[in-house]
């Protein structure tokens, strides 16, 4: 039993290097975005900044769509094969490119990547996996991707660090996503086929001999009989489609998936980690700072997740959401605190360290200008950093606005900055013990064998239309409603999060997929 234990957790392991990839893809552009903005030339706060960031999302939206169908046609290994490119193209495309427009094409491609691998790798583990660890196997996913988000940014600091050009640290920072990329796809050969998707096909020798592989002998003997059972139910009926997924019966089925799909991404989860050196930066750290903490993010991140998943099939999905969405709205309510407490405000001290610090960067002929216009704010106290940067703009320009924010709000935020990294490690810890790694176990048990493929990637377009949305707005929210109002708006969906999950989320632990479909889908 322990050599068919192990094969499993290779596998899943094996898959589920696609998580990682997603996640790398996703947080290393927290890195480049101060640098790529400069090369491309885009205004701070532009709309632009946030749709090339959110980019991914969009490809990942596509991804979704596309996702159950091919699975189920061609198989989730095939699919998980082709992603492994999608993602190498990513890395290059990116790295080379010389116009924002190629620049995010490529991300978009590289989304499309990330939009079936969220969805295919745990559906693909929680079919291979024996039922007392599916749930500790298929949080392997999440586990991988919050591993990729850390190792990005470890790898933009020492980038950040160890590369003089600008132009070239953001370059790096996302070219070296090609390394894990072509890995994938070359352990991808070794998995074998889904056994699930296998008796579908009609090929019940190949799954019965990954069955046994995974489960012994005896145990995939029950195994192959509950799902034969399941498909039976369904050969006479007519080809999964739309109209099925969204019948009566499957309306509660539909209420857990597309709730817990919106909460899990409008809590701001990948706000944070797509622009967290820049959420540092605001409350008053550097850059090297703002790269360190961003670390400290990922790395709990990391420690958090694997605490969930030494706990999914112990403790339970609902516990776990409930402690999560508690968590997550008390911290977010802490940020938005910190920042709504903050001062802004010029005096002779900042200006001495903003005029050296211009003087010894790439534009020193503008520090004379700049310095004047600031020296009529000089001793004004604002209590919002819209009121203040919207005189700091009107003084200086867009252009040096652009090149000079985060330097004038380093010397000028009077903030208790470590009350914000407070706030966003609970914050993290809090997603990565309840709806990061909870949401896709719920996904991958809830929907009936027939419909899996198709409803999985109804609910992953959704998660990623939110997400999209999320991504795409936050620096414009951050410019023109302000840090507090910003989080504050977080933390009123983390409660309603906690509402939701008290009111709709069954337990579904040490069940069978069979017998969860039994219970949750109306006949």
């Amino acid at each position: 039993m322990k050599t068919n234990k192990l094969y499993s957790v290779i596998i899943s392991l094996i898959v589920a290097l696609g998580g990682f990839l997603l996640g790398f893809d996703s947080a290393v552009i927290s890195g480049a975005t101060p640098f790529y903005k400069v090369s491309f030339g885009l205004d701070t706060g532009s709309w632009l900044i946030g749709f090339s960031v959110g980019s991914i999302i969009l490809g990942a939206i596509f991804g979704n769509i596309i996702a159950g169908s091919l699975a189920d046609r061609y198989g989730r290994k095939k699919i998980l094969i082709f992603t492994a490119v999608l993602f190498a193209y990513c890395a290059g495309g990116t790295a080379l490119s010389h116009n924002v427009i190629f620049f995010i094409s490529a991300r978009i491609i590289g989304g499309i990547g990330v939009g079936m691998a969220i969805l295919i790798a745990p559906m693909y583990i929680a079919e291979i996996a024996p039922r007392k660890l599916r749930g500790t196997l298929v949080t392997f996913n999440q586990l991988n991707i919050v591993l990729g988000i850390s190792i990005a940014y470890f790898s933009n600091y020492f980038l950040q660090q160890g590369i003089d050009d600008p132009d070239m640290k953001w370059r790096w920072m996302l070219g070296v996503g090609l390394i894990p990329a072509m890995l994938y796809f070359i352990f991808l050969f070794f998995v074998p086929r889904s056994p699930r998707w296998l008796m579908q096909k009609g090929l019940d020798k190949e799954a019965m001999n990954v069955l046994e592989k995974v489960n012994g002998k005896d145990q995939a003997a029950i195994e192959f009989k509950e799902i034969r059972a399941s498909l039976n139910k369904d050969i006479n009926s007519e080809k999964s489609s739309f109209k099925e997924v969204f019948s009566k019966r499957m309306k509660t089925v539909l209420i857990i998936g597309l709730g817990i799909a919106f909460f899990q991404q409008i809590t701001g989860i990948n706000a944070i980690f797509y622009y967290a050196p820049m959420i540092f930066e605001m409350a008053g750290g550097g850059k090297d700072a703002a790269f360190m903490q961003a670390i400290i993010i990922g790395l709990t991140n990391v420690a958090m997740t694997i605490v969930a998943m030494f706990l999914i099939d112990r403790l339970g999905r609902k516990p776990l959401l409930i402690i999560g969405s508690i968590g997550i709205t008390i911290s977010l309510f802490i940020t938005g605190f910190s920042f709504g407490n903050a001062k802004y405000s010029i005096n002779d001290a900042s200006l001495e360290n903003i005029k050296t610090e211009i003087e010894a960067g790439i534009h020193p002929q503008k520090a004379l200008p700049v310095l004047a216009e600031l020296d009529k704010l000089k001793d004004k106290v604002y209590i919002t950093e819209v009121a203040f940067f919207d005189e700091v703009k009107a003084g200086i320009g867009q252009e040096n606005y652009n090149l000079y924010k985060e330097l004038i709000l380093k010397h000028s935020i009077n903030i208790r900055s470590i009350w914000v990294l407070i706030g966003l490690i609970m914050y993290v810890a809090s997603f990565a013990i309840s709806l990061g790694p909870v949401m896709w176990a719920l996904l991958s048990e809830i929907f009936p064998n027939k419909l899996r493929g198709l409803a999985i990637s109804i609910v992953g377009f959704w998660n990623s239309i939110v997400s999209f949305s999320v991504a795409s707005v936050f620096p414009m929210e951050l410019e023109f409603l302000g840090s507090a109002t910003t989080f504050y708006l977080f933390a009123g969906f983390g409660f309603l999060t906690l509402l939701f999950v008290l009111r709709y989320i069954p337990e579904t632990k040490g069940k069978s997929l069979e017998e969860i479909e039994s219970i949750l889908v109306n006949k």
